[in-house]
């Protein structure tokens, strides 16, 4: 596979850095970031990245909006979506349960890993 492109969603400046950085030194990948819901789904049409790491809670246009929209548009449908979540519990019923997500990342999560764990829920063996 060649070098993927992710999308980073979060309106937290911290996180979408660390989470940049992670991807982009640790993992070797190309990394594109936003820092809401309407730049992301700006930028997924605009680039198609591979895949797309976004946040659930985020002011005015939450990642579930965001899901939804890109989802809707025929340019975005088929992109792979992973979330990134300090809401995950043990258990239960989770907010995100009704989505068609790849996987759920919980917050905070080790730089130095999150490569190699967005790649399996990818079933990026080659990356």
């Amino acid at each position: 596979m060649r070098q993927p492109t992710v999308l980073v969603v979060d309106d937290d400046d911290d996180i979408r850095e660390i989470t940049q950085l992670a991807l982009e030194a640790v993992a070797g990948w190309r990394v594109i970031a936003a820092d809401g819901g309407a730049a992301a789904i700006e930028l997924a049409r605009e680039h198609r990245p591979d895949a797309v790491l976004l946040d659930l809670m985020m002011p005015v246009i939450d990642g579930r909006a965001t899901f939804q929209a890109l989802r809707a548009d025929e340019r975005t449908r088929d992109i792979p979506v992973i979330l990134l979540t300090a809401k995950l519990r043990a258990g239960g019923a989770q907010a995100w349960d009704d989505l068609d997500v790849v996987g759920v990342i919980a917050k905070p999560f080790g730089p130095m890993t999150l490569g190699a764990e967005v790649a399996e829920m990818l079933g990026w063996e080659d990356v």
